[in-house]
């Protein structure tokens, strides 16, 4: 063991505070270049198209339990490994999730970049011979909705709760081999930043769920290390950290369950009288950028910038089932 002492807890603050200013000059010089990038990347775009995607081929499984456009399944494009994939695009229609900024000051619901992450990395994914299932096609909710899952125009508590709840039920009744959720982060400051992916290690496939959950961090990170964001790698973490995604800032009863259960609703175990359906096959949820910081925000809301973590994504999946890949 080392004998140096330890530094001091304002050692450590004096150290934190410089870090972050030195990330926040950082970004200012990189938001110049990000412009650049995405004007050239919009064109790209433009002209060739979002990767081919298509929402016109798939099969509802259940139009009945879902929303319109929601739980749909897409067959492979090119082969047919005879495996399914299944993604989720967080939070839409009535529920907009976290709510950010551009560098510019344009506003970036995170419901409405999940989407085209989302269905860019299924074309891929279908490209490689993948069965693609996905949550949703359109800025809508998953669960079709009834009466208790609306309140003055936005989704309730049970609404929240039921509408995560039913990605998970569309995830079984795929069949799915493993299950990635596509999501972004949100903070208190504008200063807070980074990709970080989440993974249950309550679930007897805890040590697959934590594969799959580093190898989307890892591969994702490295896509958009790759166009030079320099994103802070904010690492893989059980989602005991995170808590359920349903909103816990009430005493309803729905508020009080999802508090105690201590787990991301999509990832987790059973509970009783809470939560009755969880997921069957292994799965991780990547947060790659916070929405509420300008420069990530940016490029969460650039088409460009959302086929490079679609890619990082979709190769991870890849990487995760492919030969002589064990669970």
């Amino acid at each position: 063991m080392s004998s140096a002492r330890r530094p001091s807890a304002k050692q450590l603050a004096a150290e934190a505070s410089e870090a972050r200013r030195r990330r926040r000059r950082r970004r200012r010089r990189l938001v110049l270049v990000l412009v650049l990038v995405l004007v050239a990347g919009a064109a790209v775009v433009w002209l060739a198209g979002p990767l081919g995607r298509s929402t016109t081929d798939g099969v509802p499984l259940d139009p009945a339990a879902f929303s319109p456009g929601a739980c749909v399944a897409f067959a492979p494009t090119v082969g047919d490994r005879h495996t399914t994939v299944f993604l989720d695009a967080g939070h839409g229609g009535l529920d907009p999730g976290a709510v950010g900024t551009t560098s510019d000051g344009a506003t970036v619901d995170e419901g409405a970049v999940t989407l085209p992450v989302e269905l860019d990395a299924a074309e891929l994914l279908r490209a490689a011979g993948y069965r693609v299932v996905v949550s949703r096609t359109t800025d809508s909710n998953v669960v079709r909705l009834t009466p208790a899952d609306v309140s003055d125009g936005i989704l309730s508590l049970q609404g929240a709760h039921d509408d995560v709840a039913a990605r998970d039920v569309c995830a079984n009744l795929s069949g799915a081999a493993v299950l990635v959720g596509i999501y972004f982060d949100s903070g208190a400051s504008p200063s807070d930043a980074g990709s970080v992916t989440t993974f249950d290690a309550a679930r007897p496939f805890s040590a697959a769920n934590q594969r799959l959950a580093t190898l989307v961090q890892k591969d994702t990170l490295a896509a958009m290390d790759a166009q030079g964001w320099q994103i802070p790698d904010d690492g893989v973490q059980p989602d005991s950290v995170e808590g359920s995604l349903v909103p816990t800032s009430s005493s309803s009863p729905v508020a009080v369950a999802a508090a105690n259960y201590g787990h991301v609703l999509l990832l987790g175990p059973a509970s009783p009288g809470f939560f009755a359906s969880p997921s069957q096959m292994p799965g991780a949820l990547i947060e790659p950028l916070f929405v509420t910081d300008p420069f990530e925000g940016t490029l969460a809301a650039s088409p460009s910038a959302q086929q490079v973590i679609a890619r990082g994504i979709a190769q991870a999946v890849e990487q995760y089932l492919g030969p002589g890949a064990t669970g």
